[in-house]
């Protein structure tokens, strides 16, 4: 296939949910606006934008080059209306640019599914969540840091549950990994004062403990985490309507 040909889409299904996730939830808990709408189209143009460049890292093929070019000025051209209107929306993307020298790093190394590169991944993407917030509240408020923390918290969980059905299925380290942090996941809810947003969580640690070491097609467990995303989206939704 010629990636000058055809569209180049990531393959990173998994990564979606975290574009949208936390950009949506952001958008509802800070008000929306027509804004959103431009910001959200740079938001996924430079989502796509990044896969061009990191691969061409990774593979050292400058044919690459030409698709990140094309989504970039895509988001140049979408991120300028908001920005106009908010300029300090500019402060969340340079709080993402130390986590993309991450993931550049691990491009390099051709490291990209090292736990790190992913928690890095994450954190710009939750980022982006706060952006979304900011857009529609005008400030950063305990309300932005907690949206960002269950989004994170969420995705954390998710890359450990994944790792334990795929890469590391046969890893004992990660097993334990995964099962104490969902265990401290909902402890640490309790104790932090956040008893009904352990709703959000129940499905991730019910698989967590469940599925593992089970058998799975990817394609089944890709399935199940998209409906869980899902699931702790609407639940979101409402737990921060109560």
């Amino acid at each position: 296939m010629s990636s000058t040909k055809k569209w180049l889409i990531p393959k990173q299904h998994g990564a979606w949910a975290m574009l949208t996730i936390p950009f949506f939830l952001g958008a509802y808990a800070g008000g929306f606006t027509w804004l959103h709408i431009p910001l959200f189209i740079g938001w996924l143009a430079l989502y796509l934008a990044t896969y061009p460049l990191l691969t061409a890292i990774k593979l050292k093929r400058k044919e690459y080059l030409p698709w990140f070019y094309r989504y970039s000025v895509v988001a140049v051209l979408m991120f300028v209306i908001p920005i106009y209107y908010q300029v300090k929306l500019l402060y969340f993307g340079i709080a993402m640019v130390p986590f993309f020298i991450i993931n550049i790093y691990y491009a390099r190394k051709k490291k990209e599914r090292d736990f790190v590169n992913d928690v890095a991944a994450i954190t710009s993407f939750c980022i982006g969540g706060l952006a979304s917030f900011y857009m529609g509240n005008g400030q950063f408020t305990m309300t932005a840091l907690e949206l960002f923390m269950f989004c994170f918290l969420f995705f954390i969980g998710s890359t450990f549950y994944v790792k334990t059905m795929i890469r590391e299925k046969n890893n004992p380290v990660y097993k334990w990994l995964s099962w104490g942090y969902h265990l401290l996941l909902i402890i640490g809810l309790i104790y932090a004062h956040y008893p009904l947003f352990v709703l959000a969580y129940i499905p991730s640690v019910i698989r967590a403990f469940y599925l593992y070491g089970k058998s799975l097609p990817i394609k089944k467990i890709g399935l199940s985490e998209f409906a869980n995303a899902i699931y702790f989206f609407a639940a979101m939704l409402l737990l921060f309507h109560v």
